[in-house]
């Protein structure tokens, strides 16, 4: 089938110039893409061996007697970012939902049927992504979304999700304001994510700062509501850990169109090269952040002064941004920072897979994003039916204990079948879900080296 090779092929390099240039992303990405991996999906090999479960592949009754009918099946929607600052992160989050969509077709499908996918380009206005979720609700009569990335997106879209009874399920939106309103019963079970909230993440950077021997620092914050919350957050966390934050009563908040002489200047502010701080804990955009730092290593103020970050800037494109010293130096060198880890006992077999087929190891949420679409299938398996209210009826049943313990999504399908009820452990670790949507999860510590490249060094459990 040499029209699904091309289209893999072209997967692998989804290259954003040639979505600027008018490729036709959103037919190949919606009807196109759901099409051919129905009918078409034993055409395209996915690494040498499937990604089911050792158990599957040693015990051939656990393959299914028949090929599992095309029509009727699980649709699968997905509104993910593909093009801008986001879609670095994006498009391997949406490479990886043709690799799980392949693996469960290979293994029997989802109630004796092939899954299909419908994706869509996250929008960057929040409003059009309301828009987006309301195209996959009714055009595409989708049976639940994984989605969105930014939890601005996510917030807005998610009454549309409610109003129409489907699951949206986020594995990159981090916003604590979503817990507060899913505690209200705002969302009725029909929100959750497969990523700790920024709660959680606050605690892993005031445990990294104490682990660093980091008494004293500032906050450096761009002005949008989920960077505060995580600033306030981090600060009440380090604080309880015997911290002090310098001028947190007057934070240093900047503007996402921030001249560059207004950077420069909280970039003075937050290093104070007259009493500097132990660290600068900088919770910045790709944009006027990099900019912000870019100016504070030219003044030579981090020089001495540890710099703290977070996973919105673990993109090549920020440490481009903020560029080199005249020696070709990263001027990030030394900065470190956190990002939701995936530590699950099937995360190798995984970053096998994407290894074969990308040449490199899976980006920043990819577990997280595996994890999202697997227990929409696993739910549906266990409710024995595609429909949008059992999927999300049976979502927690299937995410939490009791039950057997499974890591592999291929696993758990077939105890599905069988009447046995399970507990899925995935590629990016537990994944309990609770009453308020939210997981608990750790934290890679990752560092910039002189070459400009991303290192993970060492690993952060909040709960410890």
């Amino acid at each position: 089938m040499p029209l699904l090779r091309d289209f893999t092929s072209w997967l692998r390099e989804f290259s954003p110039a040639a979505l600027r240039s008018g490729f036709p992303y959103r037919v190949i990405g919606s009807s196109l893409l759901g099409f051919l991996l129905v009918g078409c999906h034993s055409s395209v090999l996915l690494g040498e061996r499937p990604f089911w479960s050792q158990h599957n592949q040693q015990n051939n009754s656990q393959r299914p007697d028949r090929q599992p009918r095309s029509e009727g099946g699980l649709k699968l929607g997905a509104m993910l970012p593909v093009t801008g600052d986001l879609g670095q992160v994006g498009r391997p989050m949406l490479q990886t939902l043709p690799l799980l969509v392949d693996t469960v077709n290979r293994c029997g499908g989802v109630n004796n049927a092939f899954v299909s996918l419908v994706v869509e380009d996250q929008a960057v206005k929040p409003l059009d992504g309301a828009l987006t979720l309301d195209k996959l609700v009714e055009a595409d009569r989708v049976s639940a979304i994984v989605g969105a990335f930014s939890s601005e997106v996510t917030a807005i879209a998610l009454p549309v999700a409610v109003q129409n009874k489907v699951l949206l399920i986020s594995p990159a939106s981090v916003s604590s304001s979503l817990t507060n309103r899913a505690q209200q019963g705002t969302y009725k079970g029909f929100w959750a994510r497969t990523v700790p909230s920024e709660t959680e993440e606050a605690i892993a950077l005031a445990q990294l700062a104490q682990k660093r021997g980091f008494r004293t620092v500032t906050t450096i914050t761009v002005s949008k509501p989920d960077a505060i919350a995580l600033e306030q957050a981090f600060i009440a966390a380090f604080e309880k850990q015997g911290g002090t934050v310098l001028d947190k009563t007057q934070p240093l908040r900047y503007a996402f169109n921030a001249d560059p002489f207004t950077l420069e200047e909280f970039a003075y502010a937050a290093f104070r090269p007259f009493d500097p701080p132990d660290a600068v804990i900088a919770i910045l955009d790709p944009g006027a952040g990099a900019s912000l730092l870019k100016s504070a290593a030219e003044m030579g103020l981090t020089e001495g002064v540890p710099v703290v970050l977070t996973d919105e800037v673990r993109i090549d494109a920020f440490v481009q941004r903020v560029g080199k010293a005249t020696d070709g130096t990263s001027l990030l060198s030394g900065a470190i920072g956190t990002a939701p880890a995936s530590d699950g006992s099937a995360f190798s077999d995984l970053a096998k897979l994407w290894q074969e087929q990308f040449g490199s190891p899976p980006g920043l949420f990819v577990g997280q994003t595996w994890d999202a679409a697997a227990l929409v299938m696993l739910a549906a398996q266990a409710a024995k039916s595609n429909s949008r209210e059992e999927i999300q009826a049976k979502l927690r049943e299937v995410a939490n204990p009791p039950g057997m313990t499974v890591n592999h999504v291929c696993e758990g399908l077939a105890l599905l079948k069988n009447g046995q009820e399970i507990n899925y452990n995935g590629v990016s670790g537990k994944v309990d879900i609770d009453r308020a949507g939210d997981v608990k999860g750790n934290y890679d510590v990752w560092t910039v080296d002189d070459r400009g490249q991303f290192k993970r060094i060492d690993r952060i459990s909040p709960a410890d």
